[in-house]
């Protein structure tokens, strides 16, 4: 017969994503003061595995991977990345899951005073205690892995929008995350500079990095997507394979979305 400690230490186990798991959410809800934003939303993404987020605005898109990292908190239900179960006000977790997670946001949020490379540097040096001459040579890796490794000793001001973006994905990379997740990283560019922001994304998505990007390309997600989630009104209204969710979708706003955005 288990004893009471083997019986809360199960418990404990259950409550933990199974190690090929990245991240799971549970019944998550969030609220913004009245009003609702995410609701019972439930989602798991394996390792390794490439999920687009995609949806009208307003659909609660952003904020759920907002909630990921704790960026926002949520406000119900439960959210497991890397093993690590996030929980309000607990700074050791939180702090475990920004190291792990990298984040790209719509605004390349670059310090302008501070050089390509500078920007590259600054948090595995403050936040990870690596020494200047290991961040610099981790900077310019991650430079070259972008394509930009000429732009080091620039400024973000002269750099296109393209370009500023990649320094914000190498940036998080200098981090060395386990997973990387993509607030519409494209949607603030050109047109012209969006293939190069891609191209990048689709090098990291051959690499194995497990990712979930929030984005109304999609023709990236037919080409790097394992699954892609359409949400609506707060909730995940279906998920499937790009093949199933584009070819066929289940649902009838799914198919009302898809015919608004793919050409």
């Amino acid at each position: 017969m288990a004893t009471a400690h083997q019986a809360i230490a199960s418990i404990a186990m259950s409550k933990e994503a199974a190690p090929d798991v990245a991240i799971r959410l549970a019944k998550v809800n969030k609220h913004f003061g009245s009003f609702q934003v995410l609701r019972d939303i439930d989602l798991e993404v394996a390792t390794g595995e490439r999920v687009v987020v995609c949806g009208p605005s307003g659909s609660g898109k952003s904020t759920m991977i907002r909630c990921v990292n704790a960026l926002e908190p949520h406000s119900g239900g439960e959210i497991v990345v890397d093993g690590v179960v996030l929980r309000h006000g607990d700074r050791r977790s939180l702090l475990k899951v920004r190291r792990d997670v990298g984040m790209v946001f719509q605004s390349f949020n670059l310090f302008p005073h501070l050089s390509v490379l500078q920007n590259c540097m600054l948090a595995p040096m403050h936040v990870l205690g690596v020494d200047s001459k290991q961040a610099h040579d981790r900077a310019m890796h991650f430079l070259e892995r972008v394509r930009i490794p000429d732009q080091a000793a620039k400024y973000p001001g002269q750099l296109s929008g393209g370009q500023q973006q990649r320094v914000a994905i190498a940036r998080a990379l200098c981090m060395k995350p386990r997973i990387m997740l993509f607030d519409e990283p494209t949607s603030a560019l050109d047109p012209e500079m969006v293939k190069e922001v891609l191209d990048t994304m689709v090098s990291l998505a051959n690499d194995g990095m497990t990712m979930v990007c929030v984005t109304h390309e999609m023709n990236f997600a037919r080409q790097v997507a394992d699954r892609v989630v359409f949400m609506d009104q707060g909730r995940i209204v279906e998920i499937g394979a790009p093949a199933e969710l584009f070819g066929a979708p289940k649902h009838e706003r799914t198919r009302k979305f898809l015919q608004q955005v793919v050409h």
